[in-house]
């Protein structure tokens, strides 16, 4: 369950036509920025706006003057960008997303509905359809020794290739407050990890992460 497909539901974002063309969605990390650019260039211009070369701004969204937002970015239809917002570039945030006071995202797609509001840094990672992090959340994407980051699924050890990878979030997956997920984290659709948990490797759909040594299946 950690192919792209089975992770996140591809109608929810602009970029579902070429993430689905990789098996696994950290494929399309090193893509990003490429994949805004082919986007933003086929926006409608009276949906649209353009504060500067290569960011596309939805004429209904809400950017507060204070936040940043860097290129090559897309912010979709009725998201709100809060205050001191620092969105680095290569960012596509989809329609009806939260980009809260003092979040920092770089190199990353942020789907339909997704809630980032306070105090995160998601960073070279994908966040799902209706996925949210709780205040001070933040995405490892970087290994202390600098090695390529593997996905660990029980004893088995996936090798990407990528020096940066932070986390992959399944759709509704929810993340509590000043948790850490660490390179290479993928989290199965509807599963939650509790407040303060440094969370690696693959947990699957449907769980309850109460500590890194403590996953539980839900019962409903």
């Amino acid at each position: 369950m950690i192919k792209t497909a089975e992770l996140i539901d591809l109608s929810h974002t602009l970029a579902g036509r070429y993430l689905s063309m990789y098996e696994y969605p950290w494929q399309a990390l090193s893509h990003i920025k490429d994949i805004i650019m082919k986007i933003g260039e086929g926006l409608p211009s009276d949906e649209f706006y353009c504060p500067e070369k290569n960011v596309w701004i939805a004429n209904d969204a809400k950017v507060a003057p204070t936040a940043f937002i860097g290129a090559p970015s897309i912010i979709g239809h009725g998201t709100e960008v809060r205050h001191c917002a620092f969105i680095r570039g290569s960012a596509l945030v989809g329609d009806g997303a939260v980009i809260g006071n003092s979040v920092e995202l770089k190199n990353c797609i942020i789907s339909d509905g997704a809630q980032v509001p306070h105090y995160n840094y998601v960073g070279d990672s994908i966040l799902g359809y209706r996925s949210h992090m709780g205040a001070g959340a933040v995405t490892s994407n970087v290994k202390s020794d600098k090695t390529p980051v593997t996905v660990k699924i029980g004893d088995e050890r996936i090798k990407t290739g990528l020096k940066k990878f932070g986390a992959i979030l399944g759709d509704l997956a929810e993340i509590g407050c000043g948790a850490v997920l660490n390179p290479g984290t993928v989290i199965g659709r509807r599963t939650s990890v509790y407040p303060q948990v440094s969370v690696r490797g693959y947990i699957p759909d449907g769980c309850i992460v109460k500590s890194e040594i403590n996953i539980v299946k839900r019962r409903a």
